[in-house]
């Protein structure tokens, strides 16, 4: 079955066909705040148009506009193509590539924490241990807070600049998500509902009751 992967949780815009475990067309880009201009053009670049029975979203946490941008177009192109949507986590897809990148069968990296920028100075953090195993779970913090959590673990992803602000020498990589990386990803975390994981609390609240549902 063919795969189309949307990636719009971070700066980057980028998007993947998969088929029969193997990467046949990507595109990526830094965009910024753009996806919503570049998403449906670049997915119209790919061979075939993008056309999949398959949509896999990432559904974030990162950027409140991209995250919902990609889910968006994953759902619309779904119902127009009569194909089944699913979803990831962004910072799954980025511990799985770090993870990728080291010798096998002796990953270079047992252990780390991916960082990623949040709202309002914070950033959100989730750990994992090789071959792709949470033993945390995802939290937004200030960076501070953040920094003590790793506990010797490395840091990767677009939030290590936060970081390092703090401490230049703490052991980090900046990284942004991918999406051909999405093949690297288990069966079991690429079934998410394709709806956002926004990894906070909405601002907006009613006085008196709870918090307004995005």
């Amino acid at each position: 079955m063919r795969t189309l992967v949307i990636e719009t949780a971070t700066a980057a815009c980028s998007v993947a066909l998969l088929e029969d475990g193997a990467v046949i067309a990507a595109l990526h880009e830094v965009v910024g705040r753009g996806h919503a201009e570049r998403l449906l053009p670049m997915i119209a670049e790919l061979p075939g148009g993008g056309r999949a029975a398959h949509i896999l979203v990432d559904c974030g946490p990162g950027s409140f506009t991209g995250v919902r941008v990609g889910i968006a177009a994953a759902r619309g192109l779904a119902l127009g193509w009569r194909a089944q949507a699913t979803g990831y986590s962004s910072l799954a897809l980025i511990a799985a590539a770090a993870f990728a990148a080291g010798p096998s069968p002796n990953p270079s990296l047992p252990s780390l924490a991916v960082v990623i920028e949040g709202g309002h100075g914070e950033v959100f953090m989730q750990a994992f241990d090789a071959p792709l195993a949470p033993t945390s779970a995802l939290a937004s913090l200030r960076p501070e807070v953040a920094l003590a959590a790793l506990r010797g673990r490395p840091a990767i992803g677009n939030g290590v600049r936060l970081l390092r602000a703090i401490d230049p020498e703490v052991a980090s990589i900046e990284a942004l998500p991918r999406a051909a990386d999405a093949v690297l990803l288990p069966a079991a975390f690429t079934v998410l509902p394709p709806r956002p994981i926004y990894g906070r609390a909405p601002d907006a609240k009613v006085p008196g009751t709870g918090s307004i549902g995005a």
